[in-house]
């Protein structure tokens, strides 16, 4: 029977570069397994079903709550996001690590569910930096920002649930910090 696989899982502010370091894991890793989230927002220019997220409409997302499918689901920013427990399930039974990208809300959920799952937050360098990021990729209007900013205030001050925190101020460093963390998990040093 081969071992069961480890949950990773990290989480960050929006803008913080969760998604810039998840790439560079699964680039070092490839035999990673990346648990692709689901959501009920539209897809922005570019993201692709079944790639970036599986896009669902609102009630199919909420039929799969009434029959327990999520290993984690919250609503955020007035839309809902979740990762399916089938997801990860088959791929720890079959011995595989997963990498999920999940807010602070969902890694809550999945600690409880998974309890050896392993929790990594990622930390902008300051809120000013966090702020000029947000801004400076054109994706949000002033007022998505702004709840962006607001939310990144609470999920900063939940950074304590988490095993680890990674200031994400220079990025080739966070990359060393963050591989060599997941390195030592895997070779069963942690």
């Amino acid at each position: 029977m081969p071992r069961k696989g480890r949950i990773f899982i990290i989480s960050a502010p929006s803008g913080a570069g969760k998604t810039t370091l998840c790439r560079v894991i699964l680039e070092r890793f490839p035999d990673m397994v990346y648990s692709i989230s689901a959501t009920t927002r539209l897809p922005r220019p570019g993201e692709k079903d079944g790639v970036d997220y599986y896009f669902l409409p609102m009630a199919e997302f909420k039929k799969k709550i009434d029959h327990d499918a999520w290993a984690e689901w919250a609503e955020v920013h007035g839309n809902f996001y979740g990762t399916l427990r089938d997801n990860i399930e088959k791929n720890i039974f079959q011995g595989k690590d997963v990498l999920l990208d999940v807010d602070v809300k969902g890694a809550a959920q999945i600690q409880t569910r998974y309890d050896d799952c392993i929790l990594i937050f990622i930390m902008p360098p300051s809120v000013e930096i966090l702020r000029k990021r947000l801004s400076g990729r054109a994706a949000d209007s002033s007022d998505d920002i702004e709840k962006r900013m607001k939310n990144a205030e609470e999920e900063m001050a939940m950074r304590d649930i988490y095993h680890h925190v990674i200031v994400n101020d220079q990025l080739e460093r966070s990359i060393k910090e963050l591989t060599d963390l997941i390195d030592a998990y895997r070779e069963g040093q942690n």
